[in-house]
């Protein structure tokens, strides 16, 4: 046999027997490269729901139809994300869903959240890139700040989100609504039951200052970033149930 056929055949061989160990030692076999997408990178997600119009709804909405058992808790996406999440799995553990006004600064941080939000069955909406006082800026100035944010949304999700809330302030002046509009917002989405807990004052209070205030097609305005939300939360849907109220996003809520 020619002597670069001989040294072909022990080369094939150890080949073989190195494969042959490297099993039975418990080693995974290295995959051979191909090309299109990495292995790792998870398929796409459908695109988030986008902004609709409200026939016969005001450029801003802060409540829902009175006469279905029915409210919206609305919450600015901001702070701890671990806060965040336990939020999330109270509620659906509830089988409650949520309308997530998010800020774009945090999504930065967080992205991963924007994802968790949807995936949960919650409304995703928009609460400015920086949380500013959009109040106090010109309309050039507002539709920076919302349209930053419908930009880290559409990034993320695929739309620029279901709503849009003005940061800072309760209701959207006639400046901000048109800049919201111009970033393809139709409406702005206030609330009409304010549950303090930026202020702190204690779960039980939270769930008080809800439970007053609170009748069919109300908004709640709440917010991630409170550990007093975080313990109010189990107790405010337990009082809901009781009433018989479902908390639904604010997407139901009109629908």
């Amino acid at each position: 046999m020619p002597t670069d056929r001989r040294g072909a055949l022990r080369a094939g061989a150890a080949t073989a027997l190195a494969g042959t160990l490297a099993t039975a030692c418990g080693a995974e076999p290295r995959p051979a490269p191909r090309s299109g997408r990495p292995a790792s990178a998870a398929p796409a997600a459908a695109a988030a729901p986008a902004p609709r119009r409200w026939p016969g709804r005001p450029p801003e909405i802060a409540h829902g139809p009175r006469d279905r058992p029915r409210v919206a808790l609305t919450f600015h996406g901001q702070g701890d994300p671990a806060n965040a999440r336990a939020l999330l799995d109270h509620a659906e553990k509830a089988g409650a869903r949520l309308t997530v006004l998010a800020v774009g600064s945090w999504l930065d941080q967080h992205p991963e959240l924007a994802r968790r939000i949807l995936d949960g069955g919650h409304d995703l909406g928009n609460h400015t890139q920086r949380h500013l006082d959009i109040g106090a800026m010109s309309e050039a100035e507002a539709f920076a700040e919302i349209d930053a944010c419908a930009g880290r949304l559409r990034r993320l999700t695929g739309s620029i989100g279901s709503w849009f809330r003005p940061s800072r302030t309760p209701h959207a002046s006639d400046t901000v609504l048109r800049a919201a509009r111009r970033a393809g917002y139709p409406h702005a989405l206030s609330y009409d039951v304010d549950s303090l807990d930026f202020t702190s004052p204690g779960p039980a209070a939270v769930v008080a200052n809800v439970t007053r205030a609170i009748q069919p097609g109300s908004v709640v305005s709440l917010h991630f970033g409170y550990p007093d939300t975080v313990a109010a939360l189990p107790l405010l849907l337990a009082d809901l149930e009781r009433r018989g109220l479902s908390a639904v996003t604010t997407t139901e809520l009109l629908s």
